[in-house]
């Protein structure tokens, strides 16, 4: 191999180490690999890939081959492009030197580095813009010949190509990743909006979000804390976090939350313990966290906290945030409409509530109280005339009244909470409704009650829950007929099977417009009776044809606690 010219072995050498190249895609391997390949051909014992940076001025890396890893450590700070290589960057064209220290430029070599004569550097250029240089010294036997530079040359071509290929393909890969990854933050946020797109409840939907969440961004934890006043609330949480967090209050002043919340921009914290105002991240156990604010409509709701990722972490990274940021935007939509339907469901609720109490409040006024007005008046009048047979008709005048007012405060007690369905169940119970229904209105009513444990099976009662829903949506469908259909003829059937208990309550009224109508507090409370114990109500009206009433609620049975013998202990 001291021939001036390339020999056949080392071109069959050449063209191998090219083809292994050329198929290696990953940069860092070519590299070591260039660097062995080099010093095999020439005999070098020193090699070194100098790589330029953006300005093409100075290396930015430098590797080696050759020099174990004490003395690196003793040679201390790598070249930046100085001196001999320095004459490579400027005019990148081969440089051969017998004598490296020898060279005007020559700055020497720092304390430690291995003594270093011969030297060899050819350029590596790609595109015609050169990527870096490479370098060898200490040739074994002497100095470098025209063959191993010729053979470096080649080398450095097959270099280029192969690093371009390189980052080529690791171009390549990265927006493949890229791609995936918006692929999957899309797929990611539309299952999430198709999982709460219909999901009215408030808890469910903060379930469902910060369990997503974190599954999004690969975190070991992560809570969703929403504004209450001046300070956050943890309202849901999954992963390792304590128990104890949940419904813990979190100032915003002074807070890093509040920070985030204020600015309404996501903050990462690569060292969160050092942050001491961030006390959710001692609590959590985190020793980083990522926060990003729930924004609706310009105002901040809430927050999401996730803590240590758990794969290529514990840092998250700038991918990690705008996969937050854009989901928390549909996570921010999603609270927001969970929190108004739960602020409508409860100001319906009071209002059908307050309705209720000045119904009751009417009836105690018009029929108890003028009752027992009149009933006074009475009496004093009688007792005014000092006439025994006036006192006595008084008197019994005033049994009948009372006995009137009595039953008046009996059937609003019943109305109020019937005893039959504490003591007996929603069957007797609905049975007593419908005689008292008969006898104080002017409806024609029949009834078809058939619950499965009125067959003989006394020991077993339906959950407390589920008998007063049923109860109160007939007793308010038969009030509501009572009120827009007098003297209807009405049709109760109550009805259970294997999926439940359906009931509906037919009217044979003028009926109405759905469309036209808007549900009125009565309507509204049957709704929502249904809805708590996981039923549904439908209604169904035209003018004209009626009215149905039709609900379908869970069949959800308690076993009744056995009955005590007479005589036992306890």
């Amino acid at each position: 191999m001291t021939d001036d010219h390339l020999d056949d072995e080392r071109l069959r050498r050449l063209l191998d180490v090219g083809r292994s190249l050329v198929s290696e895609l990953d940069l860092e391997v070519v590299l070591e690999r260039v660097l062995q390949v080099a010093r095999e051909l020439t005999g070098a014992r020193y090699a070194a890939l100098g790589i330029l940076d953006e300005n093409r001025q100075e290396l930015e890396r430098f590797l080696t081959a050759g020099i174990d890893e004490d003395t690196r450590r003793t040679i201390g700070d790598l070249p930046r492009g100085h001196g001999i290589l320095g004459v490579l960057i400027s005019d990148p064209q081969p440089l051969r030197l017998s004598d490296v220290g020898e060279h005007a430029r020559s700055y020497g070599f720092p304390l430690g580095h291995p003594p270093m004569h011969s030297f060899l550097g050819v350029p590596i250029s790609i595109r015609g813009v050169a990527y870096g240089n490479l370098y060898l010294t200490e040739k074994a036997g002497g100095e470098f010949t025209q063959s191993d530079e010729e053979a470096l040359v080649v080398l450095a071509d097959w270099a280029a190509i192969a690093i371009e290929n390189a980052r080529l393909y690791r171009g390549v890969a990265a927006r493949r990743d890229e791609l995936e990854r918006a692929v999957s933050a899309l797929e990611t946020t539309s299952s999430i909006a198709r999982a709460i797109g219909g999901e009215t409840d408030l808890e469910r939907v903060l379930e469902l979000l910060v369990k997503r969440g974190r599954a999004l961004i690969e975190a070991r934890s992560m809570l969703i804390e929403l504004c209450d006043g001046d300070d956050l609330v943890v309202q849901a949480m999954a992963g390792e976090v304590p128990a104890a967090l949940r419904g813990q209050r979190i100032p915003q002043s002074d807070s890093v939350a509040g920070e985030v919340l204020r600015k309404q921009r996501p903050e990462r914290l690569a060292d969160a313990s050092s942050r001491l105002r961030f006390t959710l991240a001692e609590q959590v156990g985190a020793s980083t966290g990522l926060l990003v604010p729930l924004v609706f409509r310009g105002e901040a709701v809430g927050i999401m906290a996730a803590f240590d990722r758990m794969t290529g972490g514990p840092e998250f990274t700038a991918e990690d945030e705008r996969l937050m940021q854009a989901f928390a935007a549909s996570a921010a939509t999603a609270v927001a409409t969970a929190q108004d339907v739960a602020v409508q469901g409860l100001r319906r609720s009071v209002e059908a509530s307050e309705q209720e109490r000045r119904r009751w409040a009417r009836e105690l006024h018009d029929d108890s109280l003028q009752e027992l007005a009149a009933l006074r008046i009475m009496l004093s009048s009688a007792r005014r005339t000092g006439d025994a047979g006036v006192l006595e008709e008084a008197v019994d005048g005033a049994v009948e009244r009372a006995a009137a007012a009595i039953e008046a405060l009996r059937s609003l007690i019943t109305d109020m909470r019937p005893s039959a369905l504490d003591e007996l169940g929603a069957g007797p119970a609905l049975q007593a409704l419908v005689e008292r229904s008969r006898r104080l209105t002017d409806l024609e009513i029949t009834a078809t009650v058939d619950l499965a444990y009125e067959a003989g099976r006394t020991d077993i009662r339906h959950e407390p829950e589920i008998e007063v829903a049923l109860y109160r949506i007939v007793q308010e469908a038969l009030t509501n007929v009572a009120k827009h259909a007098a003297g209807a003829r009405v049709e109760v059937v109550v009805v259970e099977d294997d999926g439940g208990i359906a009931a509906t309550v037919r009217d044979d009224g003028p009926g109405f417009s759905l469309r036209a109508s808007n549900d009125g507090f009565g309507l509204i409370g049957m709704r929502e009776r249904a809805a708590v114990v996981g039923g549904t109500l439908r209604l169904e009206s035209a003018p004209g044809a009626g009215t149905t009433v039709h609900a379908r609620i869970p069949g959800r049975r308690r076993e009744s606690p056995p009955a005590r013998r007479l005589g036992a202990v306890g």
